[in-house]
């Protein structure tokens, strides 16, 4: 099958999960979360399932867990704790839960920030795998690298990754 085929396959709208992870950000500053909300439903999907919650892995994972388990949710995004610093635990706790790891995104995603950022896009660690049947995808939490994800991947991809998640039809 073409990838043109696949994408003419794949679904239109899709039920997404978005998840804000900051020690710093309450749903009154979080600007990431309603960023990706916004650009997700003008485009014509939904968001099933909204959370907020601390650096902390226990947190994470449990909020990630809890979307990918709602029939609703085809495809989760996090926003934050993709940097290096101590307390950003989202890379290395998305990447010990996931069934397995979508590594073209982390990929894809640095190879276009550095066209906007420069050398500084190897401080992220942006990356999506597979949990439970579903597209888990972690993005920073700069309102300008969730536009560029958005409008560069997720909604290019979305559809066809969630068709590909699902297998045959």
């Amino acid at each position: 099958m073409s990838l043109e085929s696949h994408r003419a396959h794949a679904p239109s709208s899709i039920g997404f999960a978005v998840i804000t992870i900051s020690d710093t950000r309450d749903a009154s500053t979080d600007k990431g979360g309603p960023l990706l909300v916004a650009g997700l439903e003008q485009a014509g999907h939904r968001v099933a399932f909204r959370a907020l919650v601390k650096d902390e892995p226990a947190e994470i994972e449990a909020a990630v867990r809890a979307a990918v388990a709602r029939p609703d949710v085809d495809l989760v995004l996090t926003t934050g704790g993709t940097g290096i610093a101590p307390r950003d635990v989202t890379f290395p706790t998305l990447t010990r839960i996931f069934d397995s790891e979508i590594p073209g995104f982390g990929e894809l995603f640095r190879a276009l920030s550095q066209r906007e950022i420069g050398s500084a896009a190897i401080l992220s660690r942006a990356c999506a795998g597979l949990l439970a049947g579903r597209v888990v995808m972690a993005l920073p939490g700069s309102p300008k690298a969730l536009d560029l994800a958005l409008r560069e991947i997720i909604l290019k991809e979305a559809g066809h990754l969630v068709a590909q998640s699902r297998g045959p039809a």
